[in-house]
């Protein structure tokens, strides 16, 4: 974070501080806002139902959506509020778990989190705990809530890519994030863009979709979708922004592959290829060939949640540079022997194929020696079909090898 943005965001602080004092008296946030402030569709405005919830709440709110409405916590689960203000989405979310879930809020006005206190107590709802912390250093543990929701909140921040990072660190497998923000066009004028922003207090800018979508995609969230809410102000639009960590076996984390875990990856990749059947080679590249030839995203690594161990992983390569086949990769799944028969292949590939589509890739294809029995039981338990087998393609250890060639075509993606 660089000077100017450290100042930038003590300001934000110590402006919501001032504004919780606004709601602490009995008035409406938003009438205190300066003068050609955009107030239409923020507030309450956009919420479902908030019957019965304290007035407080009411008057601190300033979401632009209803991403707890639009998550629909399930009762036992637990929840996270990243820039929790109030505590109105606190309060809605706390409603749906019921006394055997609980929900996180979070915020770095100290002011707004009193106010949100006070919400709660008088709301006399007991499920909740309240964190001071900065929505880029989310002080819970790995894999620890089932949903995180923020409203109108990660526009203020400095380091969205380490905000989306840490949502997805403290998600357990199959989590769900739900953003309600707003958004800007692409290709606004850079000062048009600027004054819209002003106008709605994002202090520190507007992602576009194609933002949120990249942003969520290296993050390591495997299905993700941004749909517009309506218009605001200027090429600024109201939006629900919704991704998932992808799922896991019991004791198994996936997430982004790391240039750190190169050397747990080869040998993985080494172990698989001195069984004999999964490759014509024999020797795992380094790791430089091996990153050279891989897509960037669309890499993961399961690992052990107790010990960190990488236990699996899976990428893709592009199978040609002509623009026709630009939604067809290859894919290379392996898993450490030590772990076989824990479902960690099938996650891989689940979250591959997520991925994926969620990117308009539409074909994902492999070739698979046909002695690889279990290989082709995975993919044909993910939906590839065999297409075809290529006779005698190659010699292997002084032996001419068939390859059975795979794939899956996407149901969703080019229809």
């Amino acid at each position: 974070m660089t000077e100017s943005e450290a100042m930038t965001r003590a300001d934000i602080v110590a402006r919501f501080d001032r504004m919780a004092r606004v709601a602490q008296e009995g008035r409406r946030i938003l009438d205190s806002r300066p003068d050609g402030a955009v107030d239409e569709g923020f507030g309450t405005s956009g919420y479902r139902d908030t019957s019965g919830l304290p007035d407080g709440a009411l008057r601190a709110s300033l979401g632009c959506g209803d991403p707890v409405g639009v998550a629909e916590p399930r009762p036992g689960e637990t929840v996270l509020d990243l820039g929790c203000g109030g505590g109105l989405d606190v309060l809605l979310a706390a409603r749906r778990v019921g006394p055997a879930g609980k929900v996180y809020g979070l915020d770095a006005s100290a002011e707004m989190l009193e106010l949100a206190k006070a919400n709660a107590a008088e709301a006399g709802v007991g499920n909740v705990e309240f964190l001071h912390a900065a929505i880029e250093d989310v002080p819970l543990p790995d894999a620890a809530v089932d949903v995180i929701v923020s409203n109108y909140v990660i526009n203020l921040s400095a380091d969205k890519p380490r905000v989306l990072d840490e949502a997805f660190r403290v998600l357990r497998p199959g989590g769900r994030l739900v953003i309600a923000d707003v958004i800007a066009e692409d290709g606004l004028d850079p000062d048009r863009r600027a004054e819209a922003e002003r106008l709605v207090g994002c202090a520190l800018g507007t992602l576009t979709e194609a933002d949120y979508r990249d942003l969520l995609a290296r993050a390591g969230f495997s299905t993700y979708t941004v749909t517009r809410q309506r218009a605001v102000v200027g090429g600024l639009h109201a939006a629900i922004t919704q991704a998932h960590r992808p799922d896991a076996p019991p004791g198994i984390l996936i997430r982004p592959m790391r240039a750190a875990d190169a050397e747990q990856v080869l040998a993985i990749y080494q172990a698989g290829l001195d069984g004999g059947n999964a490759s014509f080679e024999t020797t795992a590249p380094a790791w430089d060939a091996f990153d050279a030839g891989k897509l960037p995203l669309h890499r993961y690594v399961a690992v052990d949640a107790a010990s960190g161990q990488v236990v699996g992983w899976i990428a893709v390569s592009p199978v040609s540079g002509r623009c026709v086949y630009a939604g067809v990769v290859e894919n290379s799944v392996y898993v450490h022997p030590d772990h076989g028969g824990r479902g960690i292949g099938l996650a891989l590939l689940n979250a591959l194929i997520e991925s994926t589509e969620s990117a308009g890739i539409w074909t994902i294809q492999s070739g698979v020696f046909p002695e690889n029995t279990a290989s082709l039981r995975l993919h044909e338990k993910a939906g590839f079909r065999v297409v075809g087998v290529r006779h005698r393609l190659g010699r292997h250890h002084g032996r001419w090898r068939d390859v059975v060639l795979i794939e899956r075509r996407s149901p969703v993606v080019g229809r």
